[in-house]
């Protein structure tokens, strides 16, 4: 049990440090390529704040653990609006500027709701997984799309900023690259097999630490880039690493997990974390965008998500925690 929990932290720990050795690398070499910043920020930068639950839930489904990828991938979703966007709008208010941003939005819950149809029999099957994996290649070829055309979208400038920020010759960009997908990989394995093993040893679901622990873990990227971005006044950029993020999760890292190993899902998967994600994702768009005035998320919405989350929390616990005999 002690070396489990050590492998959780170290593992996490090292995810944590990795995804953004990895994000800072790619970045920098696709700007090398003459990329456009808003495609670097909404492609390179969203893969690469989403590698976490990418390389979790697949090594998850590779060693027979489906459900925690799956928990994994719909945590992360939750954590990112209630805990990550929650404890962000507390510190600062987060304007909501840009276009494409307020297109992103509805995308987003249409994604959700198409999320839902393929929950209804409880099981992801390899089908359902292509198909999640079809329409992300599509989502990337509009991100690709926008992201050429909104080149003076105030997410575009923040990009550049952020980017320029950041200056990495070739070389080094490319080691990062490699030595921070190299340590994701390592410490998603300790992670998972940490995970898994205090699952066993406490008697729940791997759903639940899915859920929990390895979302909670794999959002911490998400959160140290959003807040660092609003301390910066780089609002939009916070808020559109947190949405692209979750198409990530909903769409990417749910069909790798299910191409590897098809999902058996338990109920409370629809009645209960897939209705917290849709609400807390209509919230953000009902927050995000207003047609009288710029959208704002504000510290009275910020209390509201963490509130949320702690309800949330409290929920699953109470109906997940045990799990079945």
């Amino acid at each position: 049990m002690t070396l489990s929990i050590v492998a959780v932290v170290l593992g996490l720990a090292v995810l944590v440090w990795s995804a953004d050795r990895f994000v800072e690398g790619a970045a920098a070499v696709a700007r090398h390529l003459g990329m456009a910043p808003l495609v670097i920020g909404m492609v390179i930068i969203g893969f690469g704040t989403s590698a976490p639950e990418m390389v979790v839930s697949a090594l998850a489904s590779m060693q027979g653990n489906p459900a925690l990828a799956l928990g994994n991938a719909y945590g992360s979703n939750i954590t990112n609006i209630a805990l990550v966007l929650g404890i962000t709008a507390l510190l600062a208010p987060i304007a909501v500027k840009s276009v494409v941003i307020r297109r992103e939005m509805p995308v987003l819950i249409a994604i959700t709701l198409l999320s839902a149809v393929f929950l209804l029999d409880y099981q992801i099957t390899r089908l359902e997984a292509v198909l999640l994996l079809v329409v992300f290649l599509g989502y990337m070829g509009w991100s690709v799309w926008i992201g050429s055309k909104s080149s003076d979208d105030s997410l575009a400038a923040e990009y550049t900023q952020e980017i320029d920020s950041h200056p990495l010759p070739m070389k080094p960009a490319i080691i990062w690259l490699i030595v921070g997908l190299l340590l994701l990989i390592v410490s998603s394995r300790a992670l998972v097999w940490g995970a898994v093993n205090i699952a066993v040893s406490l008697g729940v679901s791997d759903l639940v630490i899915g859920l929990t622990v390895v979302a909670i873990g794999t959002s911490l990227p998400e959160l140290a880039s959003a807040i660092a971005a609003t301390r910066k006044n780089e609002h939009d950029l916070a808020l559109g690493n947190v949405i692209g993020s979750n198409m990530f999760n909903t769409l990417a890292v749910v069909g790798i997990a299910g191409a590897i190993e098809p999902v058996s899902l338990e109920p409370l998967v629809l009645s209960r974390d897939w209705v917290a994600m849709a609400i807390l994702t209509l919230l953000l768009m009902v927050f995000g965008i207003r047609k009288a005035r710029q959208g704002r998320i504000n510290r009275v919405h910020g209390v509201i998500f963490i509130c949320l989350y702690l309800l949330y929390t409290l929920y699953l616990l109470k109906t997940g925690f045990i799990a079945p005999q």
